[in-house]
């Protein structure tokens, strides 16, 4: 016989697992962005890794990204950026115990070398943003959270820094 805890500990494993499962899957994610963020789709963005730590999407240095001076323009390489911590984001919200509204509030980037091949962007805040999701539900107020992505070229080499604050409210029920 199970447990009512032991119940919602599997289902809440459910739900983590069929978020992943969307995310990670090429076909699922076009669909998806082709439906809600069409842009990304045309920039293929691609998302790289996603798991109990981080987030990683990549951009490639195509003739659609890149800018009149050999390299990937900055658009794309904030789109890469802010949906690797979106991801962790949306899959608190999703998992959260009531409605929760999400919104970049503010955006700072830091360009550090020109971006010549794929660049894969990381996101290591998921248990961050998870907390403060719930902070949001428990005070019934709005929360923000300042996440930190770093883009990095095939050799590894650190390309961009983005700094990504998000806010978080509990959505009134009318």
């Amino acid at each position: 016989m199970f447990n009512g805890h032991h119940n919602m500990s599997e289902i809440r494993m459910q739900r983590d697992l069929s978020f992943a499962a969307l995310v990670t899957s090429r076909w699922k994610m076009a669909f998806y962005m082709l439906s809600k963020l069409p842009l990304a789709l045309i920039a293929r963005l691609r998302v790289e890794h996603f798991d109990d730590e981080r987030a990683s999407v990549s951009v490639p240095f195509n003739y659609i990204n890149k800018n009149p001076f050999g390299s990937v323009y900055f658009a794309p390489l904030s789109m890469a950026a802010e949906l690797s911590s979106g991801l962790l984001a949306l899959e608190a919200v999703k998992n959260a115990a009531k409605p929760v509204s999400m919104l970049v509030l503010e955006m700072q980037a830091e360009y550090l070398k020109k971006a010549r091949s794929r660049i894969v962007f990381t996101c290591h805040d998921r248990s961050a943003i998870s907390e403060v999701v719930q902070q949001a539900i428990l005070t019934n107020e709005a929360t923000t959270f300042l996440s930190r992505v770093e883009g990095r070229d095939r050799q590894g080499e650190l390309v961009a820094r983005f700094f990504i604050n998000w806010t978080f409210k509990t959505k009134s029920v009318i």
